[in-house]
């Protein structure tokens, strides 16, 4: 059975290998995989050295620690396997936030930030992640460090850590997503929709960006997002003395999305069977307009944001009490 697997694995590494287009290396990245996955608590390179046949410490070590790597040859690879094992129109780009807690302060892009693997604000390193994923199938595509503008402002900081100059420039989270599935894209790799939560979907302009590309996504929001009516219109009323106002503006109030699925129908439904039994909500769906259009001045409500693209809204009710809801820019 070991000799299986191993074998498996080789032959699945074979085209990462060549694109290593190292010797030494090509024949210790086999060692170094086998011991990460293999049996064996420990996963430092001391016993995984010791477990392995042919390679030595100071060659595993060597590995990991030491030489620049030329990571774009090794991208392309993954990106080919990647579409050829998962891609197709039924096939999700899921963005999403990894962060890693740390001490200390030395660590590249080390700050008090949100951090999703504590679910607070904590001191810890961000990173942007795309995994790609068909049925029960994910693949991890990318992953890029989200530098705080407390590591770009300071240039004598950036250099202390050896940040390269072309990765000092800040860039938020939203903007290297929308970079990463540039990539990705640009790559070949065949996708049938995009799939976030609110921590990037409450942003218009990524949404925006999304639809612009060509893009169908799925992104979670607020109870608070704003949305019209899908039949709101624009008029031009008449103001005071008689006088047509010079701006068309909305013959309806936007509304947040809670108040507007509280006149929807509900249902139960079930999507999968977990280990626990059936995982099933209450579900409403609605067809509405978001409230993210060119921002105006509405009478006495003040500065509002003018109806924009449709969509769906999708209200979700947990058993538990949670309330989740999403917006999606699928078809009518």
């Amino acid at each position: 059975m070991d000799a299986t697997w191993k074998s498996d694995l080789e032959r699945w590494l074979a085209p990462f290998l060549n694109a290593l287009r190292h010797k030494v290396r090509a024949r210790v990245c086999p060692a170094y995989v086998a011991g990460r996955i293999g049996a064996g608590d420990r996963k430092s390179v001391q016993p995984m050295a010791a477990r392995a046949d042919g390679v030595g410490y100071d060659q595993l070590h060597h590995f990991i620690a030491s030489g620049v790597w030329n990571v774009a040859p090794l991208a392309k690879v993954l990106l080919s396997e990647a579409d050829r094992m998962v891609g197709g129109e039924d096939a999700w780009l899921i963005v999403d936030d990894t962060a890693l807690p740390k001490k200390g302060t030395h660590s590249v892009g080390v700050a008090p930030q949100y951090a999703s693997a504590l679910g607070k604000n904590a001191n810890c390193q961000t990173l942007v992640s795309l995994t790609f994923a068909r049925g029960e199938v994910p693949m991890m595509v990318g992953l890029q460090l989200f530098l705080p503008e407390s590591w770009t402002s300071d240039p004598s900081r950036l250099s202390r850590a050896g940040v390269p100059d072309e990765c000092r420039a800040y860039r938020t989270k939203l903007q290297i997503a929308l970079d990463e599935i540039d990539r990705v894209r640009a790559a070949g790799l065949r996708l049938g929709c995009v799939l976030a939560d609110a921590g990037y979907g409450l942003s218009a302009p990524f949404r925006q960006a999304l639809s612009g590309r060509g893009l169908t996504w799925a992104v979670g929001v607020g109870a608070r997002q704003k949305v019209y009516p899908v039949d709101v219109a624009l008029i031009f009323p008449i103001a005071g003395r008689d006088r047509p106002r010079k701006n068309h503006v909305p013959d309806a109030k936007s509304v947040s999305a809670e108040k507007m699925l509280t006149t929807a129908p509900w249902r139960m439904l079930s999507w999968k069977r977990g280990t626990k039994g059936a995982l099933k909500a209450r579900f409403a769906a609605m067809r509405i307009k978001v409230a993210d259009g060119t921002p105006q001045r509405i009478g006495d409500m003040g500065q509002q944001h003018l109806p924009g693209a449709e969509a769906w809204l999708i209200g979700e009710h947990r058993s538990n009490g949670e309330h989740k809801f999403s917006l999606k820019n699928l078809p009518k």
